[in-house]
C-alpha cells in the first residue's frame, strides 16, 4: 500500500522554486532541494521525478503565481497607459527590496538554459509571449482612449518593453540604481 504524503505539493514546490531562483538550474544540487523542500530525495523523484522535471514544474509554478499576479494589471480588460506604468513602477519597487538581488526566474533561466535546452527554451519563449501580448492589450487599450499616440506599430512596442523589463531584470542584479532612469526613458517611449 502506498504511503500518503506527508507534505504539501505546492508548498514544496514553492521552495523548490526558491531554490532555483537564488541559485540557477546548474549550480542547485538534488541536496540543496532537499534540504530547502524538507523533504527527502525518494519522496521528490516519487513526486516530480528528476531536477530537470522537478525544475520545469518550478518554472510553471512560478508561471502560475509570481507572474500571473505580476501582470494581472496589464491583462486586465481596462488596462491602459498607466498599467504600464505602474507595471515598471512595481517592478522598480520589488528589485529594490529584493535583498537577495535574484532578478527573474525566468530571465535568468533564458540566459542560463535557452541556448541548449530547446524545451526550456520553448517554455520561456511562451512565457515572453504573454507578457508581450499583455503588454500590447494596453497599448491597444491606451491608443483607442487616446493616451498615446504611437509613432510605432503597437505590437513593436510591446516587444520593446518586453525586451527593455528583461534587461531591466539583469541590471537589477548588478546595478539596482540605475532603474527609475532607465524606466523613466521606457515610459517616455509612450509620451
Amino acid at each position: 500500500m502506498a504511503r500518503k504524503k506527508e507534505f504539501d505539493r505546492d508548498e514544496v514546490l514553492e521552495k523548490a522554486m526558491e531554490t532555483f531562483w537564488c541559485q540557477g538550474y546548474e549550480a542547485t544540487s538534488v541536496q540543496d532541494l532537499v534540504e530547502q523542500m524538507g523533504i527527502n530525495r525518494g519522496s521528490l523523484y516519487d513526486t516530480f521525478g528528476d531536477k530537470r522535471a522537478l525544475f520545469l514544474a518550478a518554472i510553471a509554478h512560478y508561471n502560475n503565481t509570481t507572474f500571473t499576479e505580476a501582470i494581472a494589471q496589464l491583462e486586465a480588460p481596462g488596462a491602459a497607459k498607466q498599467a504600464i506604468v505602474d507595471y515598471f513602477q512595481n517592478f522598480i519597487e520589488c528589485a529594490t527590496n529584493d535583498k537577495q538581488q535574484r532578478g527573474c526566474l525566468i530571465t535568468n533561466s533564458a540566459v542560463e538554459l535557452a541556448p541548449h535546452d530547446q524545451y526550456t527554451a520553448s517554455c520561456i519563449t511562451a512565457h515572453l509571449q504573454r507578457l508581450e501580448n499583455a503588454f500590447y492589450h494596453a497599448l491597444v487599450n491606451a491608443n483607442e482612449k487616446g493616451e498615446i499616440t504611437p509613432k510605432q506599430d503597437l505590437r513593436a512596442i510591446a516587444r520593446f518593453l518586453t525586451c527593455i523589463l528583461q534587461g531591466l531584470h539583469v541590471m537589477c542584479k548588478v546595478k539596482p540604481s540605475v532603474l527609475q532612469d532607465i524606466t523613466d526613458v521606457v515610459i517616455s517611449v509612450l509620451d
